[in-house]
């Protein structure tokens, strides 16, 4: 059985999944990208709690180390890590609250504005991962 830290940690490097899933999803992560994913961790996800009343700190900042870890690995494809994602949420929609599901979209959008704005693959995934976030 898996603990509440255990149940965290999965949630985060699911959510570096998903984000590298929208950076890469034009083929090329740009540095803009990381540095963006970066400042809205620390902006917006230091404080959230996935877990009611069981705050782990630490845990925001595994969605930056799995993003960077994906990139440096170059293994896994976009759609692959959305796919993922998908499943994950699919088998966790207890996790998915309104208010986490609103910062998902936002870091998602405000990451994927971070280089040129966005281009069609990056409001074509956008527009999934807001249609899959709605289906909870």
């Amino acid at each position: 059985m898996k603990t509440q830290e255990d149940i965290i940690i999965d949630f985060y490097q699911n959510l570096g999944k998903l984000f590298y899933a929208i950076a890469a999803t034009d083929k090329k992560v740009h540095p803009a990208e990381v540095t963006k994913l970066q400042e809205l961790v620390e902006k917006y996800w230091l404080d959230v709690s996935v877990i009611e009343d069981v705050h782990y700190k630490d845990g925001a900042n595994k969605i930056v180390l799995f993003f960077q870890t994906l990139n440096n690995e170059g293994k896994l494809s976009a759609k692959t890590c959305f796919k993922d994602f998908v499943t994950y949420k699919n088998e966790n929609k207890h996790l998915f609250t309104d208010n986490l599901k609103r910062l998902i979209i936002k870091t998602a959008t405000e990451m994927a504005h971070a280089f040129s704005g966005l281009n069609k693959s990056e409001l074509i995934v956008l527009a999934k991962l807001d249609i899959e976030l709605k289906n909870i």
